[in-house]
């Protein structure tokens, strides 16, 4: 397979139903793809200006400055210890990290990628680009010999599942035992909701009660995107393995991944500071408060949705149906089909949209339900 061999953009498909939720009197709402509308974080906007005078190359391996701050906000926020500056790399956002990281990793024909039933396209994506077979998996038991690459979605995209560290330790131990590099997408860990995770922290892959104290053969992959709204920046990081960290890092000097200087001071900035994480998370909060009763009033039942950036609904009929009649209403969201072929009756709804629209939003479903 090449790039010419990839289907069409999935989200291409939605296009006319935008274009029907445009001529809604109040105008569109779109909770389809979480894009983050709300400010950059002004200690951000700082540091990226002051590294404005960057004439240099910067390193692929990113400035010691930034991979130490990586490693002492894993020990902070996800209660990481043992890591090094060897142990963590900067991205050039999460996506081009999850798209190439077959192709980074060697694999090739013959080889399996397992990733969730219900999961980003990417995975998929990355897997036929090399020419290896995608498996969608959730139970570490059904994993198959020939699996190289593991990838586990937590809290889960679209379907906000979290894995908690028991099950993720047996999901690192099958991993081991076939030999297959496991990764963790923990780009929501921030953003938990529902009991204990409302509570307590997200587990990461790289947890020492999920890894006995080793990072072998493990990696976490981490976006800045949400919990700091930096998706314009394509700010991310991998850690984890420090032998595979350097070899990713010698094929991403290979191919010129350089994540630009003044995008590594503002991730430098960001990670160091909390504060505006929490602003965040409060403004997701109130708008997921605000969408999950209207959705529930509306004829959609919840699945899921216990952290992340999304919330998971269906009510009971194909996607595409449901897709029209949110349209009606000036809703655009995210068809369950574009999630694999596990979910054909769910629908994904961001809590990217401006309060303003979150709370329209709410009103038109309710208002729905009123013959």
């Amino acid at each position: 397979m090449s790039v010419r061999d990839l289907a069409d953009y999935p989200w291409d498909a939605v296009v006319p139903y935008a274009e029907r939720a445009r001529e809604h009197p109040g105008g569109i709402v779109d909770l389809s793809v979480g894009s983050p509308v709300d400010p950059t974080p002004r200690v951000v906007e700082e540091a990226l200006a002051a590294a404005a005078d960057a004439h240099g190359y910067p390193q692929t391996v990113g400035a010691l400055a930034l991979r130490e701050t990586i490693v002492d906000w894993f020990r902070r926020r996800r209660g990481v210890d043992g890591l090094t500056p060897a142990h963590v790399l900067p991205t050039i956002g999460s996506k081009e990290l999850v798209a190439l990281l077959p192709l980074l990793l060697g694999l090739g024909p013959g080889d399996v990628v397992v990733h969730p039933r219900a999961a980003y396209p990417t995975y998929e994506v990355g897997a036929r680009l090399v020419g290896a077979t995608p498996v969608a998996s959730d139970d570490p038991a059904e994993w198959p010999e020939g699996a190289r690459l593991v990838w586990l979605n937590s809290p889960g995209n679209p379907d906000g599942r979290v894995w908690d560290a028991a099950s993720l330790r047996t999901a690192v131990a099958r991993a081991r035992e076939l030999g297959a590099v496991l990764a963790g997408d923990e780009c929501y860990a921030e953003l938990g909701w529902e009991a204990p995770w409302d509570r307590e922290p997200i587990p990461s892959v790289l947890d020492a009660r999920v890894t006995h104290g080793s990072t072998d053969n493990v990696l976490a992959v981490y976006s800045l995107s949400k919990q700091s709204n930096l998706a314009g920046y394509r700010a991310a990081l991998v850690a984890g393995d420090p032998e595979l960290i350097a070899r990713l890092l010698t094929a991403r000097k290979h191919l010129g991944l350089l994540p630009p200087a003044p995008v590594q001071a503002a991730m430098t900035a960001a990670l160091a500071d909390d504060a505006h994480v929490a602003e965040q998370k409060e403004r997701y909060r109130r708008r997921r408060d605000l969408l999950r009763p209207a959705l529930e009033a509306a004829g959609f039942r919840i699945d899921g949705s216990e952290a992340g950036l999304y919330l998971w609904a269906t009510e009971g009929r194909d996607a595409w149906e449901s897709m029209g009649r949110l349209a009606e209403l000036g809703i655009l969201a995210g068809p369950g089909h574009f999630y694999g072929p596990f979910h054909p009756q769910h629908v994904r709804f961001s809590l990217t949209a401006s309060d303003e629209r979150t709370a329209a939003a709410a009103q038109r479903l309710r208002a729905s339900t009123v013959s």
